[in-house]
């Protein structure tokens, strides 16, 4: 039998009730509240997937409590990992629930969210911006195919070897201003270039297809 959001209830409630909590259902909008004492409510919607609409309702239930769970069944694959980090970007709490047993797990609470900056790679986007010439790219294009500031040095690369036949990276190097000529040409990551004798490389003929194709 196909399980409802409904099955959802009684785990969550029983895992409240034993923090000592006070449970009901379908109070107003909000799927499940719980009480204890004087704290805020706990408000929590239930749902057996992560959904658009499920995050909607858990940032409107906000409006009434700074305490709000989403509970959803707990999830197989790869989306819990994206979907719990939105969570605590939202300041939302998040517990799964496995139904064949009734367990209730608490991956997140609910709390203000202060996204934790990198250094590193705010430098490596400012690196890339810095070195790609022009822009050659239509923003929101698949990644297949993106002209990065590594890939115009390679063509680069490619311009003098189609120009002048095999040819060291130090000679590349210097007539086509790209320092790391040597290292993009042994490392070969398009397949566009091979070995014909120490440190001499020749363009292959995948890579005279793809010069044709930037060009």
């Amino acid at each position: 039998m196909k399980p409802s959001e409904t099955d959802l209830y009684l785990p969550v409630k029983t895992f409240l009730e034993a923090q000592g909590y006070e449970v009901k259902s379908e109070i107003g909008a909000v799927d499940v509240v719980a009480l204890r004492g004087s704290e805020d409510p706990v408000l929590i919607e239930l749902k057996l997937g992560f959904s658009l609409t499920l995050f909607h309702q858990g940032v409107a239930r906000q409006s009434v409590s700074d305490t709000v769970y989403l509970a959803i069944e707990k999830p197989k694959g790869r989306t819990l990992k994206a979907n719990l980090a939105l969570c605590r970007r939202l300041g939302l709490g998040l517990l799964t629930v496995r139904l064949r047993d009734g367990f209730v797990e608490p991956l997140a609470d609910p709390a203000p969210f202060t996204p934790r900056k990198s250094p590193r790679r705010k430098a490596r986007l400012l690196r890339e911006f810095a070195r790609r010439v022009g822009d050659p790219n239509k923003g929101g294009a698949t990644r297949v195919g993106l002209i990065t500031s590594y890939r115009q040095d390679a063509l680069k690369c490619a311009e003098y070897l189609n120009q002048h036949g095999p040819s060291k990276g130090a000679d590349i190097a210097k007539a086509k201003k790209v320092p790391t000529a040597t290292r993009i040409l042994a490392a070969d990551h398009y397949s566009w270039f091979e070995r014909v004798e120490r440190g001499t490389y020749a363009l292959t003929p995948k890579g005279a297809e793809a010069l044709e194709a930037y060009q």
